[in-house]
């Protein structure tokens, strides 16, 4: 089957008409068109949504990123849309890989810095080259074996003999011997795991080098069974030091294996799709920078679940869930991150925030601080969103500052207007002439 590729951006617009490809535009097949169709349907009918569909020949999409392959052959990958103009496809693919690095808890370092920023493909293919690479270093490390106790008959005496079924033998099969035996052999939920994933590689990717490597894996794990129970032997998975160089396969496994995505794509074609909503990527991102970056004294709780909107009938109802709570011993930071591109020079327009989300906060404010302290909302930095923006009083001595993530330098800018203790202050940047004007 040929395999069409097709690159966008969150946002973008897909087609059945003919257009000039970009990074907001693209031209699907008919088929896949109404395959998009049919997922959308599927996830709004569990409470999210892929995309907009507008007639019978477009749709646009939603801010889900990642990698969705139909069962016609076209891939379609929607890579995470961080400027408001402009971009470059090969950045766009950096930036995705470095958040779903920052989900897995994984470091540039633990992957490789050379391979994240080089390797040009869609994420997909990324997903099931690193598998491949952690599966040859485990291979090359050697498989746990375990015993398995199994029953047989057989000519010769091997194990313990089952007296049993030996008194219960027909004539003529005096000869035969009924045993139970210990064999040792691979045959453990973890190896399972990693045929069937393996599997699931040899016959998904297009890379002619991860092919190739999945067919010569393929051979080593020739004896192992693929797992038919997905979900039970990922709970038996080990956690003891005899199986601990298998913990960096185990998070590219279960990607491929859709165990460890918010909203999982399935099929019944071999493709393997990764989808992702970009707020919680970008929600996990931030939460990773502080806990690496705030003193050790103060506690990061992702998310805080601890306050609800109001009580009825001595029942709390309405939770309220802040993306992080700092907390240090006489002192709370609520700071909620927002996957949205602003616009520091429309004022007019507030900037683009969003008049909900504000009244969020304020009820945040009021739960979680007691009406007094400070709040931050951490958007994308963009080129029409450098600097922090000026403080916004909700009264009481409540404020609200809105702050900008630099994914590219990963920096939270204008930090130090929380009054947050970091570790060090290398990796913020200082205010800048923009930012004191704004501020």
């Amino acid at each position: 089957m040929k395999t069409t590729l097709v690159s966008v951006r969150e946002h973008a617009w897909l087609t059945t008409e003919a257009v000039i490809p970009s990074l907001d535009c693209g031209q699907v097949s008919e088929t896949a068109f109404d395959y998009l169709c049919a997922l959308n349907e599927s996830f709004t009918s569990g409470g999210a949504r892929l995309a907009q569909v507008a007639g019978r020949r477009r749709l646009k999409l939603d801010n889900f990123v990642g990698v969705v392959q139909t069962p016609c052959g076209t891939v379609l990958e929607i890579v995470p849309k961080h400027h408001a103009v402009g971009g470059q496809l090969g950045e766009s693919r950096a930036l995705l890989r470095k958040l779903l690095l920052s989900m897995l808890d994984l470091s540039a370092r633990e992957v490789g810095q050379a391979p994240l920023m080089v390797f040009d493909a869609p994420l997909s293919e990324w997903v099931m080259r690193r598998f491949l690479d952690e599966l040859h270093a485990l291979l090359r490390r050697g498989l746990r074996f375990d015993y398995h106790r199994i029953e047989d008959q057989l000519p010769f005496l091997r194990g313990q003999l089952n007296l049993m079924a030996q008194l219960r033998q027909p004539p003529g099969k005096g000869h035969q011997f009924h045993l139970r035996h210990d064999v040792y052999i691979p045959n453990r939920a973890e190896n399972r795991l990693l045929k069937l994933a393996l599997d699931r590689v040899r016959m998904s990717t297009q890379q002619v080098e991860s092919w190739r490597l999945a067919q010569e894996l393929s051979i080593r794990l020739a004896e192992i069974p693929a797992s038919k129970r997905v979900a039970e032997d990922l709970r038996v998975w080990g956690q003891d030091r005899l199986i601990y160089h298998y913990r960096s396969v185990r998070p590219w496994c279960e990607l491929i294996l859709n165990q460890q995505m918010p909203l999982a794509v399935m099929g019944r074609h071999h493709g393997i799709s990764l989808l992702f909503p970009m707020e919680k990527l970008f929600e996990g991102f931030v939460a990773g920078w502080l806990r690496r970056h705030l003193s050790s004294e103060l506690k990061v709780q992702t998310p805080a679940r601890s306050a609800s909107l109001c009580l009825h009938l001595d029942r709390s109802i309405f939770q309220l869930e802040p993306d992080v709570l700092v907390t240090s011993r006489d002192r709370r930071w609520v700071l909620d991150t927002k996957w949205k591109l602003l616009d520091s020079f429309d004022r007019a327009k507030n900037y683009g925030l969003s008049q909900s989300d504000f009244y969020q906060l304020f009820a945040y404010g009021q739960k979680y601080l007691n009406g007094q302290g400070q709040m931050a909302l951490i958007y994308p930095r963009t080129d029409t969103f450098t600097a922090p923006l000026a403080p916004f009083d909700l009264g009481g001595g409540l404020t609200l500052v809105v702050l900008p993530f630099d994914l590219d330098e990963e920096a939270l800018i204008g930090a130090e207007r929380l009054g947050l203790p970091f570790r060090t202050r290398t990796n913020l940047k200082s205010l800048n002439v923009a930012e004191v004007m704004t501020g």
